[in-house]
């Protein structure tokens, strides 16, 4: 990128936010702060009213914003991608959010990148699985609980556990993320005492409370790194019949699927798992139509299930 278009990049950015850290901006364009502040510099004799404050950050003085600018074709193209996303794996509230949002982006956009939208709007899809995708759609509970995590409101929902159990939760809302299909709310539970993972697909009812909670809980990021702490990860090499691997379909990704070999009439497939004693036993449901190349302790586990389980017959 050249000066020139890393200083308008720059001034996009702090129309962004309300406050943006110098290092922020080094880490965005791999330069040093030195250069951060020659480009602010330059900004602000072009005539920007910058405010700058040490240690905390920049900022426009209020009520400064120049027009919309033009997107690049990658830009546009990445924005209805983004869209489709969005329409097929959030609820009905967060997809009308996003669509009205589009319609003001696009306003703004060449209109040789309106025609290349229009040209591959229906060229780009998002298909769903076998597995069937998660009803949000009653209560709409992604953008409420985006308005708790926000406003740092408490939230008040009807959550049905895992063992069908219907409870009321009073929440502090940390941080939502999405992992196999279903969009997670990491929060702190006043019921329990402790951090909880509620999955959005089973709550009944949520409502934004009027208390406010205290900002004393950790950020999403440490949460989900003592969730998935680093573990040695085991090297798994299956060698598969060409004829049976359509029938792995999701199955694969959640035994730790990196890599494949085709060959004329088998696969090799690569894992990589935290778990062998499940993969072990993943295995034996398909073990007449493929071999354990390695490692060398994966077979002998898998073989001794197999005597196990011929004890009881």
């Amino acid at each position: 990128m050249n000066r020139i278009d890393r200083i308008s990049a720059i001034l996009i950015q702090l129309q962004s936010r309300r406050v943006v850290k110098a290092q922020d901006i080094a880490d965005r364009f791999a330069i040093s702060l030195r250069t951060v502040y020659r480009d602010i510099r330059t900004l602000e004799e072009a005539g920007v009213p910058i405010l700058g404050e040490a240690g905390v950050g920049y900022s426009l003085m209020d009520g400064y914003r120049l027009p919309p600018v033009m997107f690049t074709r990658e830009e546009a193209i990445a924005l209805l991608t983004a869209e489709k996303l969005v329409a097929k794996m959030t609820d009905t509230a967060t997809t009308a959010d996003h669509q009205s949002a589009m319609f003001k982006i696009k306003s703004v956009l060449r209109t040789t990148e309106k025609d290349l939208l229009d040209r591959i709007d229906n060229r780009i899809e998002i298909v769903q699985g076998r597995r069937p995708r998660p009803e949000l759609m009653a209560i709409n509970p992604l953008q409420t609980v985006l308005q708790g995590i926000a406003e740092r409101k408490v939230l008040h929902l009807d959550y049905t556990a895992y063992q069908q159990q219907i409870s009321s939760r009073c929440v502090e809302p940390i941080g939502v993320f999405y992992l196999d299909h279903y969009w997670h709310l990491i929060a702190y539970c006043r019921l329990r005492q402790d951090y909880r993972d509620f999955r959005m697909d089973r709550m009944s009812t949520i409502r934004v409370g009027a208390e406010r909670f205290q900002p004393v809980h950790p950020p999403l990021q440490e949460y989900l790194r003592n969730m998935y702490p680093d573990r040695d990860l085991n090297r798994v090499v299956l060698r598969i019949n060409k004829a049976i691997v359509r029938h792995l379909s999701e199955q694969k990704y959640y035994n730790g699927f990196v890599s494949e070999e085709e060959h004329d009439n088998y696969i090799d497939m690569t894992f990589l798992t935290y778990n062998p004693e499940g993969i072990a036993r993943w295995y034996l449901s398909f073990a007449d139509q493929a071999k354990i190349l390695e490692p060398a302790t994966l077979r002998e586990r898998a073989q001794e299930i197999v005597r196990t389980m011929a004890q009881h017959f």
